[in-house]
């Protein structure tokens, strides 16, 4: 019997689901495949159909939590105009969005780091999709009239760099509160382009 498009969704959702409770608190390596099926109420058959190994499984979740991300910036720019009023807020729901989803950042900036070549390739991939994200945002605010031309390929860059760093340490610790991260590290952020609030 065929799944229908709304069971085999369904099913692949709970597959991804029990994916991210079981390496969320086993992590990658100490993970087997009978412990998600488990979780999941599934067939290994089922994983596999979806997912040829517990890699491509892994994988799956760092892109549902990446395009998580995109949509949560996505809908906060929304409503504003061209120019740093995007960029302000595009850095606010990327830090909002990494504060309510711990668990799926940890797998993305934590777990996924030392995994071997594939993983390394997914994560400078994330990496690289959010900073074009950012040097978008960027782009429109010199096109405005916002900042003074700069590089902006190599600053989307650097404040991925400051926004992994400071959201990792926030992962592992629970600290600083986001209040205190976006309070810091966003003044320090637009700064680094001479715009000041």
């Amino acid at each position: 019997m065929t799944e229908q498009p709304t069971e085999a969704k369904s099913t692949r959702e709970r597959i991804l689901d029990a994916a991210m409770n079981i390496f969320s608190a086993k992590g990658f390596h100490d993970t087997k495949l009978d412990e998600i099926v488990a979780e999941a109420s599934t067939s290994k058959g089922s994983i596999y159909f979806y997912f040829p190994n517990k890699e491509k499984l892994f994988i799956a979740l760092v892109d549902q939590f990446a395009d998580l991300i995109e949509r949560h910036v996505e809908e906060a720019i929304a409503q504003e105009e061209e120019g740093m009023g995007r960029v302000r807020v595009a850095l606010e729901a990327v830090l909002d969005t990494f504060s309510k989803y711990r668990r799926p950042a940890k797998l993305l900036l934590v777990q996924a780091v030392g995994l071997g070549s594939v993983f390394e390739k997914k994560r400078i991939e994330v990496n690289d999709r959010f900073a074009m994200l950012i040097k978008t945002y960027l782009d429109e605010a010199i096109a405005t009239g916002d900042i003074d031309p700069v590089n902006t390929h190599i600053v989307s860059h650097a404040w991925m760099g400051a926004i992994y760093n400071v959201v990792i340490q926030w992962v592992y610790t629970g600290e600083p509160a986001k209040e205190e991260i976006i309070d810091a590290l966003l003044p320090l952020l637009l700064n680094s382009v001479n715009y000041q609030e």
